[in-house]
């Protein structure tokens, strides 16, 4: 039973790093931490629709805020686009989401953002 207490000590050392760096690794996703720094963003770029603004790439993560229908904001990482959960908004469905927003950054359906 090596193994359960090897599946703790991972969960353990995963949480002291999140506390260590603020940031959180998906395991077994292809989903990317954001930048930190949104000096390399793309500005001036309009929501088709109004959108929230979550703190992780998936429907069901807290709203930050709204990207209102053709208000402009920016896209962090050059426009680099992440894997996260499935959605269908816009009338498109993907998995893919930007980092971004226009008053307050965090994560945004790609099928959302004209640019």
């Amino acid at each position: 039973m090596k193994f359960k207490s090897l599946g703790t000590a991972a969960t353990s050392i995963a949480l002291f790093a999140t506390a260590l760096t603020g940031t959180v690794a998906f395991a077994g996703s292809a989903a990317a931490a954001p930048p930190k720094d949104c000096s390399k963003a793309i500005v001036n770029v309009k929501a088709k629709e109004t959108v929230k603004v979550r703190t992780s790439p998936k429907t069901s993560a807290t709203a930050l805020g709204i990207w209102g229908k053709g208000k402009r904001g920016g896209i962090c990482n050059d426009g680099k686009a992440y894997k996260g959960g499935s959605y269908t908004a816009c009338g498109k469905k993907s998995n893919m989401w930007y980092y971004g927003g226009d008053k307050v950054n965090g994560w945004v359906p790609k099928t959302c953002i004209n640019w």
